[in-house]
């Protein structure tokens, strides 16, 4: 494999000349500029990247570390955030905690060995002791998805009490006296924020707590919503509507109500939560609560390289909270 000094020897030039035409072009004469690019382009020279990080202290490599790749709602939040890197030049190492405490503990184990710039993350670990671990790297993150529970960095968050407040509300007015709540695992603040919405929604209208069923499920996937489908099923009286945590959960639970012959939303209405790509492509397009993903990672990803960047130590730790949005499908109706 051809080196940096073939490069120099074959255009007749130094080592660092080579190096400012890679690196700084404009410093280099335009004849000499194009001579060693000819002989970049002869010898099929690729530029060392292992070699440049050791130089630099860091990579050109922003990492992404989610909950659940499977699920869209975070394949947008990566769509997001590989435009801002690669707009700085990054590129992005996306990883997949899988809810595990222990593999986003290795994951950010690998970030640290490979001297990555920064890091956004969904923290799988509901303590944050993996991340007060990382912290010692002094390698920046942001925490997406998050609201962030101190000062010790940035997050980018959707107000989630306000979309539970709008999902139940807009049930209540419909006429729905009863809500199941498919919520998922109890130590995501997610799951309680929304299940404190749907309990002011419910309160606002002059019910009670008990006006909320909840089906708690340790998953956030299709096939946990349609084993809440099942149990919704199974409960007598059975509540008119479903409000669920996240899309995959409602489009389970949509299958299981249609395999049982329960009419959606002639006699249970649903509504989501994300407003993914599928909740509109649904059997019964689905209502569903939107959180501006694409811009949430867009925006962490930027206070991330902010932060990168700071070299004189004026940049701010900032928390920054984006509204949701009800989106109305025929899913949700009045109960008969």
């Amino acid at each position: 494999m051809a080196g940096i000094k073939d490069v120099a020897r074959q255009a007749g030039v130094s080592v660092g000349t080579v190096s400012n035409v890679i690196n700084r072009p404009e410093a280099v004469l335009p004849d000499t500029r194009a001579r060693v690019l000819a002989a970049i382009e002869e010898l099929g020279y690729v530029r060392s990247e292992s070699a440049r990080q050791l130089r630099a202290g860091r990579s050109r490599i922003m990492a992404l570390l989610v909950l659940d790749m499977g699920n869209p709602f975070f394949v947008d939040i990566a769509r997001g955030a590989e435009r801002t890197a690669r707009e700085a030049g990054l590129g992005v190492m996306v990883c997949n905690s899988g809810q595990s405490q222990e593999e986003e503990a290795e994951y950010l184990g690998l970030f640290a060995e490979q001297r990555v710039c920064g890091v956004l993350v969904t923290p799988a670990d509901a303590t944050g002791g993996n991340l007060e671990a990382f912290a010692r790297h002094r390698i920046p993150y942001v925490l997406v998805d998050r609201v962030a529970a101190s000062t010790e960095s940035c997050a980018v968050s959707v107000d989630d009490v306000r979309g539970g407040t709008l999902a139940v509300g807009h049930l209540v007015s419909a006429g729905h006296r009863s809500v199941a709540y498919v919520s998922g695992p109890g130590d995501l603040h997610q799951i309680r924020d929304r299940r404190e919405g749907a309990l002011a929604a419910l309160a606002e209208a002059g019910l009670g707590p008990e006006a909320l069923v909840e089906i708690p499920s340790d998953r956030l996937d299709v096939a946990a919503g349609r084993d809440a489908g099942a149990r919704l099923l199974g409960l007598v009286p059975r509540p008119t509507a479903v409000f669920c945590a996240n899309d995959l959960l409602a489009l389970g639970v949509l299958q299981s109500l249609y395999a049982a012959g329960v009419r959606v939303p002639q006699d249970v209405a649903i509504v989501g939560y994300d407003d993914i790509e599928f909740a509109a492509a649904a059997a019964v397009p689905l209502t569903s609560v939107r959180q501006p993903a694409v811009v949430m990672g867009r925006m962490a990803a930027e206070l991330l390289l902010e932060e990168a960047d700071d070299a004189n130590g004026s940049h701010r730790h900032r928390s920054v909270v984006l509204q949701p949005e009800l989106v109305v499908r025929a899913s949700s109706a009045a109960p008969r």
